[in-house]
């Protein structure tokens, strides 16, 4: 089967910092705390939702899966198999030395980048791709992982973002307007899209949409989509 030879030139300014210190930190943070706790059991809400959206599929490309988060929502399923691909092999270490009891032989891991997938073409049948978007702010960016997603996934493809039109997106804007005015300037490494850019981005890399789920509507930025190979 064919392989992706695209050279994986895109590096995010961020991903240098996923040390085994810093991975282990990142897996604890999200059970710290009530927020926290209340904000990742919304957060796997929305994953179960997705996936029935995305029709419960099988193969799945969890990218990136980061400290392993969502392993267990993603193996309820228990036919399910699981390529878990991180682009820090600290944060796979750190994922699979914390993997539930019972799953890790549908793990498979996989270190690479979701800009150059080391993987054939549409090998899996979904793409499951949390809290990465928001951090990719160059439209060029975002088109080339959506392609290389489109190359690699023969279904669905599973996504969360920011998006505008709710209450916490007209806010950072309006501080990142002041903080403008006072002349503070600086790398961003989060980024609201407009949902018409983000959606016509999609068509463009071959998408269509299947539907959405706000985490809260009005009111949050983060929103998933399913999207499927048009």
């Amino acid at each position: 089967m064919p392989r992706n030879t695209a050279p994986a030139d895109v590096e995010l300014p961020f991903s240098a910092k996923y040390d085994a210190g810093h991975s282990e930190a990142y897996h604890d943070k999200h059970l710290s705390g009530l927020r926290r706790r209340l904000s990742n059991r919304r957060d796997q809400q929305l994953a179960r939702q997705a996936l029935v959206l995305a029709g419960e599929p099988q193969w799945v490309l969890d990218l990136p899966c980061g400290a392993g988060r969502f392993w267990e929502v993603l193996g309820e399923q228990p036919a399910r198999q699981i390529i878990a691909a991180d682009n820090s092999a600290a944060m796979l270490d750190v994922a699979l030395h914390h993997c539930p009891a019972g799953l890790r032989e549908r793990i498979r891991p996989l270190h690479t980048s979701a800009f150059a997938i080391d993987l054939p073409d549409r090998s899996v049948d979904s793409i499951f791709c949390m809290r990465l978007l928001h951090h990719i702010g160059e439209p060029e960016h975002r088109l080339a992982m959506l392609r290389e997603f489109h190359r690699v996934s023969r279904d669905t493809v599973i996504l969360s973002l920011w998006v505008d039109g709710n209450y916490l997106a007209w806010r950072r804007r309006r501080q990142e307007t002041q903080r403008q005015r006072r002349g503070r300037t600086g790398y961003q490494n989060r980024h609201v899209l407009p949902r018409a850019t983000a959606e016509a981005e999609f068509a463009s890399a071959g998408f269509e949409i299947i539907g959405h789920l706000d985490f809260l509507p009005l009111h949050s930025m983060w929103r998933v989509y399913v999207l499927r190979r048009a």
